[in-house]
């Protein structure tokens, strides 16, 4: 887009290809009339070999009455995969993709309790840090005193399924 290797300020360039067909296999049952809401797993696509099974849900603050649930298919990220009628009868397209500002917290019901330990193949940090799946953990520490490889530990051994690494202040040298 804009022939170089960097993108420029204010160039808004999408995170999906917006062209790509994906196979939308919607919900075993979900039928025309279904009331559904936000967070209601609608249908599944296969992402990658990372993510076997891609949920496609229905976006926070928008529920109602299904009116039509496409077949089986491919679609892209801008195709209608299901449409949805409220109380008021105002009709809203769902896709596979919807965006959110990144500002705003996306609404919960309640917060599950941690029910599940986290093993992190560390004995150490098993004994004296004990953390749940699905929780959140903090490195903190100095200049070189191992960081990085304990959080690589973790994403190597642990029994997760997904790591979500925030690095804060960290230059990341030879990563692609």
């Amino acid at each position: 887009m804009t022939r170089s290797v960097f993108v420029p300020r204010g160039v808004d360039v999408p995170s999906l290809d917006q062209n790509c067909l994906w196979t939308w296999n919607p919900t075993h049952g979900l039928m025309k009339g279904d009331l559904v809401e936000g967070g209601h797993v609608i249908g599944t696509t296969f992402e990658n070999d990372l993510f076997h099974e891609h949920r496609i849900m229905v976006p926070p603050k928008v529920g109602g009455r299904i009116v039509e649930v496409m077949p089986i298919g491919q679609y892209n990220v801008q195709q209608t995969i299901c449409v949805i009628e409220d109380d008021n009868g105002k009709q809203t397209d769902l896709k596979m993709s919807h965006f959110w500002p990144v500002r705003n917290p996306r609404p919960v019901a309640k917060k599950l309790e941690g029910n599940t330990p986290l093993l992190t193949g560390q004995r150490v940090l098993d004994a004296l840090f004990p953390s749940v799946q699905g929780g959140t953990c903090a490195i903190p520490g100095a200049f070189g005193c191992g960081k990085t490889c304990i959080s690589q530990a973790l994403s190597k051994y642990s029994n997760s399924e997904c790591i979500i690494y925030v690095g804060c202040g960290k230059f990341l040298s030879g990563v692609s």
